[in-house]
């Protein structure tokens, strides 16, 4: 089938669904090797915890620049080729060559800072990568989609990051790294060929020598002027409700970052394991939880509503990781601990799931890559602000204080989702977008 005969995102939901769960596996693939499967093996290989964590903010880092970026996605795009699919190919080709570079590290274990540097740049790509795909999904979903869309979505990425500790961390092991992360780029690099194929919208070019012109919905959306989108972000930010998803984020996402960079060093250290047993269970975990969140991840939210099922999902987090706290005598136990990540894990992919949803339905689609990634960039500080933690934690409490601060951070966040409105703030949102459109149609 060629090309041209592929409907467009526009026209069709299930390829919709389909260009998002390729880009998120992409993105799992990348983010699994980076923010798990490399921290294990480096504590397999006597790494300390602030050098782990060293390399945890160097990968966390990039994803904070996300808000630098986006406006400009906003503000320039080729619409003969879509408003974010051109960034999008750029960024999964930028993440594709910045994984090549790094397989190319020498001796990377006596080479931290080089390293952390080629890490930094991996993920600053990847995040390019999240910023233009969340606009493009923000902009071609339906409200009623978004749900089961992040379900697909998050259920991607983790069989992705799955995938990449499965495959990556064996072949680490036996191969070496080059060998490693040269298998993970060329995964993600076959990934391109899905945003490369399909359109936003049917009359739009596939590549810029092909025939085609910009659709007239994308040109209706498109922002021209930088004035316009700093004071859409401004009315939009200054509402109290924003400022609740923003705080959501950033405590959420600080939590999970610092007890996932955690586990792995509880797990070499406590119970014994091998960075390839901790990655082979964080992938079964991923898998089962990915594959779970394909499934029914999405339908539960649309089915009982975000704001129920995040708390449960929250509960359920706290009540586990309370259990392994009180349970000192099973840590060195390997079928608990496995137990327990996978139980974690599965948690964890249906709680994200919601939150993004969210941050999503809490978007305005004239600056939606922007917004949104105003959110995930809250996320991304709070991502390093949890794996600054990790060294002072580690190194001055036990491994129960240590683990007890992540229920306290998370039951924190389950407040503040409480506490947010999300329809009240919806019904903000399209009143903004309605008097933006007849000021533009008085002008006219």
């Amino acid at each position: 089938m060629s090309s041209k005969k592929l409907p467009a995102l526009s026209e069709n939901t299930n390829l919709r669904y389909a260009n998002f769960i390729a880009l998120y596996f992409a993105e799992g693939l990348h983010m699994g090797m980076l923010f798990v499967g490399i921290p294990a093996w480096l504590a397999m290989q006597g790494k300390t915890p602030t050098e782990i964590g060293a390399f945890a903010v160097a990968c966390s880092l990039p994803w904070t620049f996300k808000f630098v970026a986006a406006p400009l996605m906003d503000r320039y795009a080729y619409l003969p080729m879509g408003r974010k699919r051109p960034w999008v190919i750029g960024a999964q080709l930028g993440l594709t060559a910045s994984f090549v570079a790094l397989a190319f590290v020498p001796d990377p274990l006596l080479n931290l800072g080089i390293l952390n540097i080629a890490a930094f740049v991996a993920s600053f790509c990847g995040a390019l990568q999240d910023a233009a795909t969340d606009g493009m999904a923000v902009d071609v979903l339906e409200d009623h989609q978004q749900a089961r869309a992040n379900g697909f979505m998050g259920g991607a990425r983790m069989i992705g990051s799955s995938l990449a500790l499965a495959v990556g961390s064996w072949i680490l092991n036996v191969h070496g790294f080059t060998a490693a992360i040269l298998a993970i780029s060329t995964m993600i690099g076959l990934m391109t060929f899905v945003p490369v194929l399909l359109r936003e919208q049917p009359e739009e070019k596939i590549l810029p020598w092909t025939a085609g012109i910009a659709s007239v919905q994308n040109q209706t959306m498109q922002v021209s002027k930088w004035s316009t989108i700093m004071k859409s972000l401004y009315s939009l930010f200054r509402l109290r409700d924003s400022m609740l998803v923003a705080a959501l984020m950033f405590v959420s996402m600080g939590s999970y970052n610092y007890f996932e960079t955690l586990l792995p060093l509880f797990a070499v250290k406590i119970t014994g394991w091998t960075n390839t047993l901790y990655s082979q269970a964080f992938a079964t975990a991923d898998l089962i939880g990915g594959i779970a969140g394909l499934l029914i991840g999405g339908y539960l939210i649309e089915r009982f509503g975000k704001k129920r099922m995040i708390g449960i999902y929250f509960f359920l987090i706290m009540l586990i990781t309370s259990v392994l706290i009180l349970s000192k005598s099973f840590w060195e136990n390997s079928t608990f601990l496995y137990g327990f990540i996978i139980t974690y894990r599965w948690l964890n992919a249906f709680a994200k799931i919601g939150v993004y949803a969210i941050a999503m339905q809490c978007c305005s689609k004239k600056v939606s890559a922007s917004q949104f990634t105003f959110y995930m960039t809250l996320g991304s500080l709070g991502s390093m602000a949890g794996a600054t933690l990790i060294g002072p934690m580690k190194e001055n409490f036990s491994w129960d204080v240590t683990f007890f601060l992540f229920v306290v951070l998370l039951a924190f966040a389950w407040v503040i989702m409480y506490v947010l409105d999300i329809a009240k703030l919806t019904n903000q949102i399209e009143g903004f977008e309605q008097k933006e459109m007849e000021e533009a149609v008085v002008v006219v």
